[in-house]
């Protein structure tokens, strides 16, 4: 069925350089160069060729797919934008306008989307800059992980992750890098990028008519973004499924389209087509973190939700994956005047969810207790208040070694993190049930998760849930040290199945799975429960110092060359062996003298 498509617009053959006007009426930094209708080029309002003195970066492309590119130029990100009609490339005189407009002595990138119109245009503007006298280099971005390989000579479509190259460019060039550093940077972002689509209905392009190919109930996987068909025409499906669907194309092993595999690290960017509501997109992003973190592996540095590249009024989604790394955090993290960049994006993440303040008196406990605090303790309560205080104190004292060993071997907030932990424990646990020791294990997790962010706090939060777990099957009187140690063993088996991690991987469990074999070794052969706790702290801490001859195999340590690991021990397992060691000398302290 075909139909006229409405359109807020005058002229069908203006919309782009009325459109080009609104936008520098909105925002003071940008400007346009006076070539209407031929020259559509914004550009930086603070920059003249003649004198600037950094790399000036330029993009573009077919228009349509506002914000990008005009929406991207700003102190930080791109210098210039050259406007094509709507999905036209742009002409080579008018790119050549904007070279000429913003390029200096330092030279300019040109950031190229994967298009043959586009590579063509702008590849004979950059060999016309070049015979001008103008430095020039092109970086071609082709993140399109919908088709499947070989695809000829045309290769991978370039898509939304285009917008994060731009961004790595922006900001290599702003700190004052040279052509080359600059380029650099952007073609090893542009090799870490894919991106796939999904849209729900076809774009309709100004004063013309439109034909719904789609249909009711149905969606279109891995179009392109401008309506050309995509892979595949399905069924509509829950946004979980899709997700689902575009995360395994993207990372899929038998493409290699990017290089990414479990234990990376990465971007995420879900990006409007147009026509799609944010709070559409946020539940995409919502379901998209948490599959990436625990069907793939990997950890989510930085999100981003919003209309970046669009295809007019086109229904749907694209999902953008960047492996990422400090040095890429760095330049995404990076100041910018661009006015659709979006801002309150970048650092890292605290815990998504915290407690929901409660008034007192809290909550009763399974046993008619508050966690006010017991009135009075028993000798359980006094013991586990005695370790608990004992094992904060033992983190915040090793706060600095943390941070010196981690800033050897990882980013160098080890200690902070824990600290943190430490100090809101020992903060709590005047509230803590502590005559009942499983809730007072899971308070300790809602301490910890409140206040640990990364993967320390997840990873501390995990270790006090399953711990809580195992102990609440028993009765309060009827805790254990045999209770103790099975606890110990979830806990190290939780940490296992959803880190990823063992024995022998330089972490915390090198410390703590020693501990555990020893534990329940000593009380299966009889032995008194605090003695049997003090030797398993002691193969705890022999478990930590033997990291330093390990190699790492998970966590940050794992992207550090193994020379550099020498004689440094992993700083989470010195961390988990010095609170175990408190308790158990706490432990064995406090039952002499009650």
């Amino acid at each position: 069925m075909a139909f006229q498509g409405k359109k807020l617009i005058n002229k069908p053959d203006d919309v782009v350089t009325e459109f080009i006007e609104g936008l520098v009426e909105t925002y003071p930094g940008l400007q346009y160069l006076d070539g209407f209708p031929k020259v559509k080029v914004v550009l930086r309002a603070d920059v003249s060729g003649a004198t600037y003195d950094k790399v000036a970066i330029i993009s573009g492309g077919g228009s349509g797919h506002e914000p990008a590119h005009a929406g991207f130029v700003g102190e930080g990100m791109l210098t210039a934008a050259i406007c094509g009609d709507v999905f036209a490339s742009p002409p080579v005189d008018s790119i050549l306008a904007g070279i000429r407009a913003v390029t200096g002595p330092m030279g300019c990138l040109l950031i190229v989307k994967n298009y043959t119109g586009d590579r063509l245009n702008f590849g004979l503007a950059a060999e016309q800059a070049k015979s001008e006298g103008y430095k020039v280099e092109t970086v071609i971005v082709g993140d399109d992980c919908a088709l499947p390989p070989p695809r000829g000579i045309a290769g991978r479509r370039g898509l939304a992750g285009t917008v994060l190259v731009h961004k790595v460019a922006g900001a290599a060039a702003a700190a004052g890098l040279s052509l080359l550093d600059v380029a650099t940077e952007a073609k090893h972002a542009a090799d870490m990028i894919g991106t796939m689509g999904v849209a729900l209905s076809v774009c309709t392009l100004p004063g013309q008519v439109t034909s719904d190919r789609l249909g009711p109930g149905k969606m279109e996987l891995g179009l392109g973004i401008h309506g050309e068909p995509g892979a595949a025409v399905a069924d509509l499906q829950p946004v979980d499924v899709i997700v689902s669907h575009v995360l395994k194309q993207i990372l899929s092993p038998e493409t290699n389209y990017v290089p990414i595999t479990r234990g990376n690290r990465v971007v995420l960017m879900v990006n409007g087509l147009g026509a799609t509501p944010m709070m559409e997109l946020m539940i995409a992003t919502g379901k998209a973190v948490p599959k990436l973190q625990l069907e793939h592996g990997l950890a989510v540095d930085r999100m981003y939700t919003g209309s970046f590249m669009t295809s007019l009024d086109m229904a749907g989604f694209s999902i953008t994956i960047m492996k990422s790394d400090q040095a890429v955090l760095q330049r995404l993290d990076a100041a910018t005047k661009a006015p659709c960049w979006p801002i309150g994006a970048d650092g890292n993440h605290p815990p998504a969810k915290i407690p929901v303040p409660i008034p007192p008196p809290a909550l009763a406990t399974k046993n008619g207790e508050t966690f006010g605090g017991p009135l009075q303790l028993n000798q359980q309560g006094l013991i586990l208040e005695a370790a608990i205080e004992a094992a904060a104190k033992a983190v915040i004292n090793l706060k600095d070694a943390l941070n010196e060993w981690d800033s050897k071997v990882g980013d160098g907030d080890c200690g902070s993190t824990m600290f943190r932990g430490a100090t809101a424990v020992l903060e709590d646990i005047k509230c803590y049930p502590l005559n009942d020791a499983a809730e007072t294990v899971n308070e300790i997790g809602s301490s910890i998760r409140r206040v640990m962010g990364g993967t320390s706090g997840i990873i501390y939060t995990i270790f006090c849930k399953a711990a809580y777990t195992k102990l609440k099957s028993s009765s309060l009187d009827d805790i254990t040290p045999k209770k103790w140690a099975e606890a110990l063993e979830a806990s190290i088996a939780a940490i296992s199945k959803y880190g990823g991690a063992t024995a022998g991987y330089r972490t915390l469990l090198d410390a703590l799975i020693p501990a555990s074999e020893v534990l329940r070794k000593r009380l299966d052969a009889g032995e008194n429960p605090t003695t049997a706790f003090i030797q398993s702290s002691e193969a705890a801490s022999a478990g930590a110092e033997a990291t330093k001859n390990m190699q790492a195999l998970a966590g940050r340590s794992s992207y550090v060359f193994g020379e550099l690991l020498a004689a440094v021990p992993d700083p989470g397992a010195m961390g988990a062996a010095a609170w175990y060691k408190a308790a158990a000398m706490a432990v064995r302290d406090k039952s002499l003298h009650t």
